[in-house]
């Protein structure tokens, strides 16, 4: 049991946590668990920082978007320090996410198998607590926004009505995913706002098929909990596509590669990154093939799998724009 006291409107606020031991679908003797102090364990697994995969699928799109900005300003290479800003972002707004999200869920997250061992079911940290966390990454995040020009910065605050209201969405509406791809996939419009200072329709179509991939994963991920889901009404598209999941996925992630290749095509880029795209759309074909939607091990594992897209068409993006400069 650890204490610290925090100033807050002329109170003094207690942490007082609890360490009731990991997540259940938490990675197993992570850094997180080993090596933090206690007290500050539920508020790193408030964050998911034991789950790097969330923030590496919020970053992906920014970093596609601002290397494919960079492409069309013939830079050699992406800014370096606006692609740090993004990780450092990606980290932050991820986890201020993720506590919000647990805030408003945390009657389900009792009721769920997988997530009645979240901090606050579990009782290790208090709503209270995990307000003040929730808004000291929210800061975070808004001075790494501050960095970026003018439209960027008012870009970036505007998406915070998409986040607030996806927690919600999953008690109204069967596509809860779409609400998740809205948000998730701003960084599309980020990167190319951060070097340019507007929008045109190239990152609308990079928005548009991040917003498609989001779906798509995002269903997979959903397999996972669909009996609790049902008995406990939480909404989504694993239960709205059930045994169609497989023909859903083509739709999606077929439509996603078509969007990305129209992005592409207005950036005029070259050969190296339709290369990425060609094998990044081979790596969706995998995880649809190889779906089995009763194994909730292997959805979480293809999910997981999708930052793999992502680095490779990052990758492509990156070497057409230093073969575009230096060739």
């Amino acid at each position: 049991m650890n204490a610290a006291k925090l100033q807050n409107n002329g109170e003094v606020v207690m942490f007082k946590t609890k360490d009731t031991g990991p997540v259940a679908d938490a990675v197993k003797r992570h850094w997180v668990d080993t090596r933090l102090p206690a007290g500050l364990r539920p508020f790193a697994r408030l964050a998911r920082w034991e789950r790097p995969i969330g923030w590496y699928l919020l970053m992906w799109p920014c970093l596609w978007s601002l290397a494919l900005a960079s492409n069309v300003a013939g830079s050699a290479i992406l800014n370096i320090w606006y692609a740090v800003l993004m990780f450092i972002g990606a980290v932050a707004m991820r986890g201020a996410g993720c506590t919000y999200n647990d805030l408003v869920d945390k009657d389900i997250d009792d009721k769920v198998e997988r997530t009645r061992s979240r901090p606050i079911p579990s009782g290790q940290v208090t709503s209270r607590q995990a307000k003040v966390f929730m808004v000291l990454q929210a800061l975070v995040g808004f001075v790494v926004l501050l960095q970026f020009n003018t439209f960027t910065i008012i870009l970036g605050i505007s998406s915070l009505v998409i986040v607030a209201a996806y927690p919600f969405m999953k008690r109204i509406t069967d596509w809860p995913q779409l609400v998740l791809g809205l948000a998730f996939s701003w960084g599309a419009l980020m990167g190319w706002a951060a070097v340019f200072g507007s929008l045109s329709l190239t990152p609308v179509l990079l928005y548009c098929g991040g917003i498609l991939w989001t779906i798509g994963y995002d269903t997979i991920y959903a397999h996972q909990d669909k009996e609790d889901d049902a008995l406990v009404g939480v909404r989504s598209t694993a239960r709205l596509f059930g045994e169609k999941t497989r023909q859903a996925l083509v739709i999606l992630y077929g439509a996603t590669v078509l969007l990305f290749a129209g992005a592409f095509m207005l950036a005029g880029s070259g050969p190296l990154a339709y290369a990425g795209l060609a094998l990044g759309a081979f790596h969706l074909l995998k995880q649809i093939r190889t779906l089995d939607i009763d194994d909730g091990d292997q959805c979480l594992e293809l999910f997981k799998s999708n930052s793999t897209f992502g680095l490779i068409l990052f990758v492509g993006l990156v070497l057409d724009g230093l073969a575009t400069y230096y060739i």
